[in-house]
């Protein structure tokens, strides 16, 4: 059955009714899940198997049947495991259908229906009895429940459940143990995604609102592939201190805790952030690990183990603390049932000078710039080669008479155009939060008034909103928080087309245009998010390759998908390549735009995908990007933008490039104007 739905639209801003069948959001689940990366992980799979095959040891041991009860089965690769390890019995929970109904076909391709019960429910609804879902207690407790923050996905609740409920007092678990470690940092890179920082107009200094400092900030995890962060973009300030363990095999808390780690500061500095990871014990002796340390604490960095569904976590600091070389500290780290958040306190007779943070005090934006901006958003904004770039652009088209409009959210560009000595500036903003946030940088600033705020959609301005003026600079970044591909900024493009009637006659547009670029790479790590896993540590799981292809081919295998690819490295093997540009001076057209052609394969490597990105041109001689930040290496070696997602469109099949430019990417666009859509489409022919 199909039905209406109606889904905002971000390119053209209009909600779009569209006819989509029942299943449309289940198949955009499992084809955006990355299932694939979990059983690509060998490590994480070879740590669980050994851990397993150690716990039925034990429990044999003791002359005990084996019952298992493996919460969050996925696949059910661990329950399949532990059957494989002598396991008697396992019941094996998923509460997603699709993936409970993959993991049914899965154990009976493996033979092992007569030892496995999935069970299609939550843990918490899980009941035991001879009518129950599980006929007794397990002894046993495999659970794969943890994110990046390790409790993010629930762990504790449905620990503390399994132990009330479901296990036998004194249980086996695998893993039996997590641990949290965390290490203080200064960091200007780091902190630059956390508060806003001065910025030079003109030699004038725009100051961030005293209240953005003062704010503690959103309290959600940053969580990145911190092997990315290079280590000498930050300064320790503190060893890497053991901040907490939980013991998985005994009745776990989901209550509030708080545990800290008193430390001596080994350099002097700001203290603004915390990187934070964790350990998994797979048995009670420690002798199985499975870490998630970032690459550079290896000692050899290139052998260490690449995930995505479990990556760092980077924590900030509720204010940035000066602290002196060998003075007494302590980090404290807090958790409630889903979240952590980290303070810090001084031990030296400066802890009465203020720097004290309250450790139960969990971090809440009462700004509003952190519920604004995202932190990619934050870093976007304190970038000042971007900024002196706009400032640049805004001073080659602005004169004493400019009227300016800006349409961006949030943006600090109508700030700029003022302190550059526009007569008039305005702005629209998308909500009354963002209209707050930019009220407060002009009060700091002494330049209430400078720029009217309007909370008006384009195309209900009206020349009586702008005091009967013609607007004479059409500005934007653009930024929009509803983007998530790197054309839905074209929004700005339908804006543009709705203010037309307002603009004086050879009115500035700026940017002035923007262009869609390309480039065929080959992926160090991240085409292991949909390459087809087949046989997993000796077990057929092709019925799940079978599902995430099937919701692929429903829609998405003919989309690109976005990621922040500064965390995820790759190679070109084609030269970059402009194809498609939009002309903002003009109106959007009324007829598709249509681009074809072809990049040759110049460089050896396994080519994965495509990764796409937006390009703004300010002014003729301005330019800024969302994707390349320098030109591509002679090896092939690019560096992408730390502020915006790229896009990235995956082959369906790797293609094996022997780099003398006989085989070839050959690509086709089309932008469809009614929608905002751009459809692509690639394939590589060879010779």
């Amino acid at each position: 059955m199909k039905t209406f739905c109606g889904r905002a639209n971000p390119t053209t801003g209009a909600l779009d009714w569209v006819e989509e069948s029942e299943e449309y959001d289940y198949h955009q689940e499992i084809a955006r899940s990355c299932y694939a990366d979990m059983l690509h992980d060998h490590d994480r799979n070879d740590k669980y198997y050994k851990g397993i095959r150690a716990a039925v040891s034990r429990i044999k041991a003791r002359g005990e049947r084996v019952v298992v009860l493996d919460i969050g089965t996925g696949t059910g690769l661990l329950s399949m495991m532990a059957v494989t390890a002598g396991a008697d019995f396992c019941y094996a929970v998923e509460v997603f259908k699709p993936m409970a109904e993959a993991a049914q076909c899965i154990v009976k391709k493996n033979n092992f229906s007569e030892k496995i019960k999935i069970i299609n429910k939550h843990s918490s609804d899980v009941t035991v009895g001879p009518d129950g879902d599980m006929h007794e207690k397990a002894n046993l407790l495999i659970t794969e429940l943890f994110d990046t923050e390790l409790i993010g996905e629930g762990a504790l609740p449905s620990y503390e459940h399994a132990h009330q409920n479901l296990v036998k007092a004194g249980c086996e678990a695998v893993p039996h143990r997590a641990t949290v470690y965390a290490q203080l940092v200064e960091s200007e890179l780091l902190w630059s995604w956390a508060q806003l920082q001065p910025a030079e107009v003109e030699g004038a200094r725009l100051v961030p609102p005293p209240a953005v400092g003062r704010c503690a900030g959103a309290h959600s995890v940053c969580d990145i592939q911190l092997s990315q962060v290079s280590p000498s973009s930050f300064t320790p300030l503190s060893p890497l201190c053991t901040m907490f363990s939980v013991d998985f095999s005994k009745p776990v808390s989901s209550a509030f805790r708080s545990n800290s780690a008193r430390f001596v500061a080994q350099s002097g500095g700001r203290a603004q952030v915390v990187l934070s990871w964790w350990d998994l014990d797979m048995d009670p002796s420690g002798a199985v690990v499975c870490s998630m340390a970032p690459s550079w604490t290896y000692p050899q960095p290139a052998m260490a183990p690449w995930r995505d569904h479990w990556m760092q976590s980077v924590y900030f600091l509720p204010a940035e603390i000066p602290v002196a070389e060998q003075e007494e500290l302590s980090l404290t780290v807090c958790h409630d049932d889903y979240s952590l958040w980290y303070s810090l306190q001084s031990h030296s007779s400066s802890l009465q000078d203020g720097r004290a943070q309250t450790p139960a005090s969990r971090p809440c934006c009462i700004c509003q710039a952190h519920l604004v901006w995202t932190r990619p958003r934050f870093g976007e904004l304190n970038d000042r080669r971007r900024t002196g770039s706009y400032v640049e652009a805004l001073r080659s088209v602005l004169s004493e008479d400019s009227v300016c409009l800006s349409v961006s959210d949030a943006s600090l560009l109508p700030v700029f155009a003022h302190m550059l000595g526009a007569k008039k500036v305005f702005s629209l903003e998308n909500s009354r939060m963002s209209k707050q946030v930019i009220e407060q940088v002009l009060e700091a600033n002494s330049l209430k008034g400078g720029v009217e705020l309007l909370e008006i959609r384009p195309e209900q301005l009206t020349s009586q909103d702008l005091r009967g003026e013609q607007i004479s600079v059409l500005m934007g970044e653009p930024y929009f928080s509803t983007s998530l591909l790197p054309w839905h900024s074209l929004f700005f493009w339908y804006c543009r087309t709705a203010l037309a009637g307002l603009l004086r006659p050879g009115a500035a547009i700026l940017p002035c245009s923007a262009s869609l670029h390309v480039v065929a790479v080959e992926f160090q790590d991240l085409w292991r998010i949909r390459a087809p896993c087949g046989t997993c540590e000796g077990f057929d799981v092709t019925p799940m390759d079978e599902m995430v292809q099937r919701s692929l081919d429903f829609r998405e295998s003919r989309e690109a998908e976005p990621h922040p690819l500064w965390e995820y490295p790759c190679r070109a093997l084609t030269q970059s390549a402009a194809v498609m540009t939009f002309d903002f001076t003009q109106c959007v057209p009324k007829q598709p735009i249509s681009s074809q052609g072809s990049l040759p394969l110049i460089r050896t490597g396994r080519c994965h995908g495509v990764a796409l990105w937006m390009e703004y041109h300010l002014t003729d001689d301005v330019t800024v990007s969302g994707g390349l930040t320098q030109p591509i290496s002679e090896q092939g070696s690019c560096e992408w933008s730390r502020h915006r997602k790229q896009g990235v469109y995956f082959l369906r099949s790797a293609w094996d490039s022997s780099g003398d430019g006989r085989a070839a990417v050959s690509y086709s666009f089309t932008f469809e104007p009614s929608s905002g859509d751009i459809k692509m489409d690639f394939s590589i022919a060879g010779p």
